[in-house]
């Protein structure tokens, strides 16, 4: 039977990035699945998002698809379908009569005595549903991990009582991390708390498909904070999961993507994973030389243009040199060279030059970035003479391409 609850996201989360980023396969096209796990998805994504879902005919199906205008919107409408996970009845019964009993953070309750309170409560009903203690208990527990619930030992027993109310930080805060922020999913949700309100933020750059890797982010996030393995999945392997040191996320200020950077142990070597192309991270055992391989990275980011670390050893990094002329009206040039040099460095040879240099392990990761001070830049030398040359080429292209004296 159809439910608008989630069980498993990684599914939905799938349909919704085809639907989103993709936009063009019918029906017939997800041979993966059959056609009423297709028709499921489907109706949950136009529950979800109906004001966003739109579709277009062909000769031969109807395509379904999203189309959101980032630009206009201050909030980001995935984080709907985080809010429609599945649960049984018995969770949601527990739920409230759980926090019902202890809705008076100076009451504090033996799991016993909360048993018989809960059994006193539904003996009103025709058919009152029992739960025995040790079902009790692991809730309690799992809401006292969360925070929810506050555990006290008194002599040899434990008691139970609800944790004091935290107040909610000021709604802006909220509206700017849940859109800007890793896990914005968590903002979203103590918004829905707030009273409706006007956002004080639009943003120029919105990138709303990373609310669909929230989970892949939390997991290796915890994993990093816990100073333990992980194993990634990913998209297009059927291999088993591989494991990994994590060291950090990084998140591309220029497209919005969202990287993993993991240490591979087996193959000795930093690597990067994009998180729209994780299936699923998860928390592994302990990783007892963790130090070592954040040293081992801090060293490599010095000599990291993006996420590259194609070379990994000093003695294949590249050198780079770029001196570039701005008028002097072109102050902004300079500040683009400061502002955006990442690994590198910036000499200011006098008013209107500049040079820029930087050693790297991939200098071909920066050359979308060279070609933006075309017509500004004087001299150009990079230690990679195949590299150069074809930076050079290019440019010598786009000259006959558009110069009409040749």
């Amino acid at each position: 039977m159809y439910s608008e609850l989630i069980k498993n996201f990684s599914l939905i989360r799938r349909f919704m990035q085809e639907f989103y980023i993709y936009g063009f396969k019918s029906r017939d096209d997800y041979s993966k699945v059959s056609s009423r796990s297709y028709d499921d998805e489907r109706r949950r994504i136009e529950s979800y998002l109906s004001d966003y879902r739109q579709f277009r005919r062909t000769a031969d199906s109807k395509t379904v698809y999203i189309s959101v205008d980032s630009r206009t919107r201050a909030h980001n409408p995935f984080f709907r379908a985080w809010k429609a996970k599945s649960f049984t009845d018995g969770d949601i019964t527990l739920h409230f009569i759980i926090f019902d009993i202890l809705h008076d953070p100076s009451v504090s309750l033996t799991v016993s005595q909360i048993c018989e309170r809960i059994d006193d409560t539904l003996s009103g009903f025709d058919e009152p549903r029992t739960f025995d203690v040790s079902t009790v208990r692991k809730k309690l527990k799992e809401y006292a991990e969360e925070g929810l619930i506050t555990m006290q030992k008194q002599g040899r027993t434990v008691v139970y009582s609800r944790a004091e109310d935290v107040p909610l930080p000021p709604a802006c805060i909220l509206d700017l991390f849940t859109e800007i922020s890793p896990c914005g999913v968590i903002g979203s949700t103590l918004l829905d708390k707030l009273p409706p309100h006007e956002s004080i933020f639009t943003f120029k750059h919105h990138y709303i498909t990373a609310a669909m890797d929230s989970e892949i982010i939390y997991s290796f996030l915890d994993a990093l904070h816990d100073g333990s393995f992980v194993t990634i999945r990913h998209e297009n392997g059927k291999s088993a999961p591989e494991l990994f040191v994590p060291l950090q996320l990084m998140i591309s200020a220029q497209n919005g993507r969202q990287y993993l950077m993991v240490y591979d142990p087996v193959r000795h070597m930093i690597r990067s994973f994009r998180t729209d192309k994780a299936v699923s991270v998860e928390k592994a055992a302990k990783c007892p030389d963790l130090p070592r391989y954040r040293e081992l990275y801090r060293n490599a980011r010095q000599h990291m243009w993006g996420i590259s670390t194609e070379g990994f050893s000093p003695d294949r990094i590249e050198h780079i040199d770029m001196t570039v002329h701005f008028d002097d009206d072109e102050q902004h040039i300079l500040q683009r060279l400061f502002r955006e040099k990442r690994c590198g460095a910036v000499e200011l040879i006098d008013r209107n030059t500049a040079k820029f240099s930087a050693d790297v392990y991939n200098v071909t990761e920066l050359v979308p970035w060279l070609r933006t001070f075309i017509c500004r830049i004087k001299e150009i030398h990079i230690s990679d003479k195949t590299a150069e040359k074809r930076f050079l080429d290019d440019i010598d292209m786009m000259y006959r391409m558009y110069s009409d004296d040749v």
